[in-house]
């Protein structure tokens, strides 16, 4: 019974691999595409407009903290 139950496994972990086999691969590439995108385009942009963002979060942080309030009195 043990070794039924081993070659099944057996069996699923192969095919598994057969199906997925190439995703690590094409996921790895897209992961570093990703970061590659995110160093040269979002890093630079960031780095250039991060005092407005904070004052765009800032803002936004104090439309929460308004809201809440509001919430909680009623």
């Amino acid at each position: 019974m043990a070794d039924q139950t081993t070659g099944r496994f057996e069996n699923l972990g192969r095919k598994m691999d057969e199906h997925f086999g190439g995703c690590s691969d094409r996921i790895e590439e897209d992961v570093k595409r990703v970061i590659t995108y995110l160093n040269e385009k979002v890093v630079p942009e960031v780095k250039e407009n991060s005092s407005k963002a904070l004052r765009i979060a800032a803002e936004q942080l104090a439309r929460l903290a308004d809201h809440l309030d509001r919430a909680r009195k009623a």
